[in-house]
């Protein structure tokens, strides 16, 4: 099995609809072994039988707004694991009124919120985690297309997301000195507990399926075979990229459109027609 005594962290899991879950599903189906954070207690009680259902006891809260949180977990991770080959930081948020109003009404407050929990976590957890961290690690992050173009309600996430992109970049060549990697997924629109806060998501899920070249939306699974390999060996030459993995929309210049009897626009299921 490809990652079969590799161990690492899975950061942001919520639920089994997650992609985070997709993600640890491919890695365990490759004989990882895992450990995961839940953020509250009420997140709690779904990640812990998710972490039994992979075969693991090793489930520690974190809260990346939390400086204790993040202080004590390298100590916990060396207690149970002694080193981790990969991390997993699958954490974004922003509050409910920068993805509902309009961008330029998004306050300096919640544009710190976001930038804080989305983008800057991922710089803090690597250094926290710097010392269980293995040599040859790889770090892994998720993004979403709203980083380099504009989506409809994405809004502050968009610039969040455009800053976690170019982040990865930058880590990618401080931590390469050590042979350690960094990369992201920028998946395709998948309904999950955090895609459930914009607004609309229904027509941006039909709008992808519609236009990608592949016609269909991406599942967990899929990103999850995608991240595993960029988490395992099979991908040791890669580092500091945006991997897309969302049926080939990234690609498409304009909409598959045709018209109707009385001429006026209208999405085709088939771009040939």
């Amino acid at each position: 099995m490809i990652m079969k005594g590799k161990k690492g962290l899975i950061v942001g899991l919520a639920n089994n609809k997650s992609i985070a879950y997709g993600i640890a599903q491919a890695c365990a189906a490759q004989g990882a072994e895992m450990a995961f954070t839940y953020l509250n207690d009420a997140l709690k009680k779904r990640v812990e039988p998710i972490a039994k259902e992979f075969g693991s006891e090793y489930v520690y809260e974190l809260d990346v707004s939390n400086p204790e949180h993040m202080d004590s977990l390298a100590s916990k991770i060396e207690r149970d694991f002694g080193k981790i080959d990969f991390l997993v930081h699958s954490v974004a948020f922003a509050p409910k009124e920068a993805l509902t109003d309009s961008f330029m009404k998004t306050s300096k407050e919640a544009f710190q919120i976001a930038m804080d929990v989305s983008v800057y976590s991922l710089i803090d957890l690597t250094n926290k985690l710097e010392s269980v961290l293995s040599d040859d690690a790889s770090i892994l992050t998720l993004s979403y297309l709203g980083g380099p173009k504009y989506i409809v309600n994405y809004n502050v996430m968009g610039v969040a997301k455009a800053a976690l992109e170019s982040t990865v970049r930058y880590m990618a060549v401080d931590l390469g000195k050590k042979g350690q990697r960094v990369n992201a997924i920028s998946a395709g629109p998948i309904r999950t507990l955090a895609a459930a806060g914009i607004g609309d998501f229904k027509q941006i899920l039909n709008w992808n399926e519609i236009n990608a070249p592949l016609k269909r939306n991406v599942t967990i699974e899929q990103v999850g075979n995608s991240a595993m390999y960029l988490l395992s060996d099979l991908s040791s030459g890669v580092t500091g990229e945006i991997h897309y993995v969302d049926s080939g929309y990234n690609i498409m210049g304009m909409a598959a459109a045709q018209t109707d009897e009385n001429g006026k626009t209208v999405l085709s299921w088939d771009a040939n027609k």
